[in-house]
């Protein structure tokens, strides 16, 4: 059951840097730029998410997203193998700093800590009690300044992140 919890909170899980869009959705997905698209392999499964040019966040089972009026997304309705749950996110100085959604009754809350290149450098997960710690190493990084590889520790496995982005021109 954590295992399966785990992998639906990664799967939805939003990341957070700063760019110069109307929309921060591309930040809260832990990129910066003229961010259109990333493709990325989490536990063998490939989620693809596609951006607007002004950042709004295009993701199947995303829907209903609610912004403040500086563009950072404050909830949205997130549809996960037949399950709808709302996600709320909290933000401070232009960095996500939570997101909690309520999984089969449930709240649970990821907050981050980030490095000093401004990617995550540990995410803690609050399962309704149960505390869980990722910590994030390794990190490569394209010529645009976004991560497309890193390592984690979860549930006592070693694990590699991959993404592939691409830019607007």
């Amino acid at each position: 059951m954590k295992k399966i919890l785990m992998m639906i909170a990664l799967m939805a899980m939003p990341f957070a840097m700063q760019a110069q869009t109307k929309f921060h959705d591309v930040e809260a997905s832990e990129a910066q730029g003229a961010v259109k698209k990333i493709s990325q392999d989490m536990m063998g499964r490939q989620q693809v998410t596609t951006f607007t040019q002004e950042g709004k966040m295009q993701r199947e089972g995303l829907s209903d997203p609610v912004y403040d009026a500086n563009g950072y997304i404050q909830s949205a309705k997130m549809s996960m193998r037949g399950q709808e749950t709302t996600v709320t996110y909290k933000w401070q100085d232009g960095k996500l700093v939570s997101q909690t959604m309520n999984m089969m009754g449930n709240d649970v809350t990821t907050t981050y800590t980030y490095n000093d290149k401004g990617a995550i450098a540990s995410q803690s997960m609050n399962f309704g009690g149960q505390q869980m710690e990722m910590k994030y190493t390794d990190y490569k990084y394209d010529a645009k300044g976004n991560w497309i590889s890193r390592k984690t520790n979860m549930m006592g496995q070693d694990m590699e992140q991959t993404r592939t982005i691409e830019y607007f021109e």
